[in-house]
């Protein structure tokens, strides 16, 4: 080799242009001259927009050393290569949740437990550490669950089946200390799910019907755990209390912290999309949408549900229903719903508190205000759920004390408007925060774009493909840049929840057609499939490493998910320790350039 004439540097990048990135790699092995240009910057710009798809007007992400750097980053760094199998489970696992150590994860499933895993495993696998069986509570099925702030509680939600066979829903809060239940709390409907306000107190929901197609959804705060102080400090208070119309409810709620914004883990808007976005806008004007409120007589909160007058509630299950009748008992005529509806809309006018735009303004540096957020899906025009609504909770209201069942309310203002309403324009079936609660990502399956609703009890039809939107929490505003890959198959009255997990570069979501999907959160491409032998209902990726996710499938498994990296690294033998360097630099890279993308994993 020594003897040939070397060829110039441009004629080698020219070759080099036209070779996939692995050629390229072991091409850069044949000598120090072709090793420099195999690392040529604009060599591995050419190989990243050309190999990934990626339209050349989006920029490199922000926080990228190199276009060499970046390229192995999206084929290097993501977990998708299968490691271990967990077959504890005996039916669907519905749902994910890791502790925010990411040492510890749960799962739920149809076979009524929830599971509590190690994650901190000497050789690295995950091991079985707790199983509790929630059935002596009369419980259906677990479906949710989540880890408070210091990881020292899980609240486990889950399906009730309580009088008349309701399906009214139940929050279990256990201790993670010694595995016993502290407290239980109804929940209902049950796919409100429930989650975590700060360490010691979470939300749950309550569901009143006053008619066919109206309704009132109370959220309710709840202390986690009875202590000494219990007899003078009070356990349960009304944070909210909301009208529902058109058979719709509040279900799936969830609380963003936003004193992380200025600070945010990713940077989204940059040129492009500011430009692409200013196009959408002008296409599609955003409306503002104000919900009507209905008086539904009762001031007490602690009645019963046979003691409210009330029509049958409304049977939506997330996993798999069966001849599911959305509303039962005595049929309603068109006429009759809209006169239901119209009457509900002008009661309502006077029984509102009107919403204070300064709630959702943003804080000034002066301030220095931490906003928290209740996040939930609603809906005005049917009962799928069609709508983001965003309520404030304020500092006052983060603990029990206080009024309970809003004495501090006049009559004048007996329920509480919605701050912000964002329509998706299709049934929302999915939505996960970003670990820096900036921005909302939600799961969808898209209505016509021209479709008119005029029966609330008949939605539109629903698209396969599944669209997965970004939302800005700080300006309030949708990015307009959805995600696509996943699919569904089940019609508008038995689609089922698809829980979506964020981290700091990616994004994952389940999907019916047996795969789990892993995006780019910045390039907002799809990067690998996740291949399951049945329905994947959750993902989650570990807070603590990007490069760990699980899934978990009604195929009753729950995979593990690692990146090529990391294998590679577990599976090479340790290396004894070297006193002198013997070979150059160069020929030090060969393992290493050898074993990585030699072919997409």
């Amino acid at each position: 080799m020594a003897s040939c004439p070397a060829l110039p540097d441009s004629l080698v990048l020219e070759i080099f242009l036209h070779l996939p990135h692995n050629a390229v790699l072991n091409a850069g092995l044949t000598c120090r001259q072709w090793l420099a240009v195999s690392r040529d910057e604009f060599l591995w710009r050419e190989l990243f927009y050309s190999y990934y798809r990626i339209p050349r007007s989006v920029p490199r992400h922000p926080a990228a050393v190199s276009w060499y750097g970046e390229f192995r980053r999206l084929f290097d760094c993501i977990p998708c290569v299968e490691v271990q199998t967990l077959k504890e489970h005996h039916d669907q696992v519905l749902h994910l949740a890791f502790s925010h150590r990411g040492h510890r994860f749960s799962s739920c499933s149809k076979d009524c437990t929830v599971k509590i895993w190690d994650t901190e495993q000497p050789d690295g696998s995950i091991a079985l550490l707790h199983s509790s069986s929630m059935r002596a509570y009369n419980w259906g099925y677990t479906q949710f669950s989540q880890f408070n702030a210091d990881d020292s509680l899980l609240l486990v939600s889950g399906v009730y089946l309580g009088p008349h066979h309701s399906s009214s829903g139940e929050i279990a809060v256990i201790s993670l200390d010694n595995y016993t239940l502290l407290s239980r709390v109804r929940n209902k409907p049950y796919d409100v799910f429930g989650c975590w306000l700060n360490e010691t107190h979470l939300i749950s929901g309550n569901l009143h019907w006053i008619g066919n197609m109206t309704s009132c959804s109370v959220l309710w705060l709840n202390k986690a755990f009875q202590d000494v102080e219990s007899e003078n400090v009070n356990v349960v208070k009304r944070l909210f209390k909301i009208q529902n119309l058109n058979a719709s409810s509040i279900r799936t709620v969830m609380v963003a912290h936003c004193r992380r914004h200025d600070s945010p883990d990713l940077l989204l808007d940059y040129e492009a999309q500011s430009r692409a976005r200013e196009e959408g806008d002008g296409q599609h004007q955003r409306q503002t949408h104000h919900p009507m409120f209905f008086d539904l007589g009762s001031e007490s909160e602690e009645e019963s549900d046979e003691e409210l007058p009330q029509a049958p509630p409304l049977r939506y299950d997330l996993h798999r229903p069966h001849n599911r009748t959305v509303m039962q008992g005595k049929p309603s005529t068109e006429q009759e719903r809209e006169l239901e509806a119209e009457v509900a809309r002008i009661l309502g006018r006077s029984r509102t508190r009107a919403p204070d735009p300064d709630l959702m303004s943003p804080s000034t540096p002066e301030e220095g205000e931490d906003k928290t957020y209740l996040l939930f899906t609603t809906g005005s025009l049917t009962y799928s759920p069609h709508q983001i609504g965003i309520k404030r909770i304020m500092p006052d209201q983060m603990t029990t004390c206080g009024p309970v069942l809003g004495e501090e309310r006049s009559s004048e203002e007996f329920f509480d408007s919605l701050d912000y309403v964002i329509d998706i324009h299709g049934h929302i079936i999915g939505m996960g925060l970003s670990p820096d609660h900036r921005y909302l990502y939600v799961n969808s399956r898209a209505w016509p774009a021209d479709c008119v609703i005029t029966d609330p009890m008949l939605p539109p039809p629903i698209a396969e493909e599944i669209d997965m939107h970004v939302i800005d929490l700080k300006s309030l505003r949708e990015e307009r840049r959805s995600l696509r890959a996943h699919r569904a198959f089940t019609p508008n009255d038995e689609c089922f929840f698809i829980f979506l997990d964020v981290s700091r570069d990616f994004v994952a979501s389940g999907a019916e057609d047996k795969h789990g999907y892993i995006w780019d959160r910045h390039y907002n491409i799809c990067l690998a499939r996740l291949r399951h032998d049945d329905v994947v209902n959750s993902v989650a990726f570990s807070p603590a490493d990007q490069e760990l996710l699980l899934s978990a499938s009604d195929d009753s498994t729950i995979k593990v998910w690692r990146s090529p990296r990391i294998v590679r690294l577990a599976q090479a033998p340790p290396r004894p320790p070297r006193h002198r360097k013997l070979l150059p630099s160069w020929l030090g890279r060969r393992n290493t350039d050898s074993t990585f993308l030699n072919g997409k994993p």
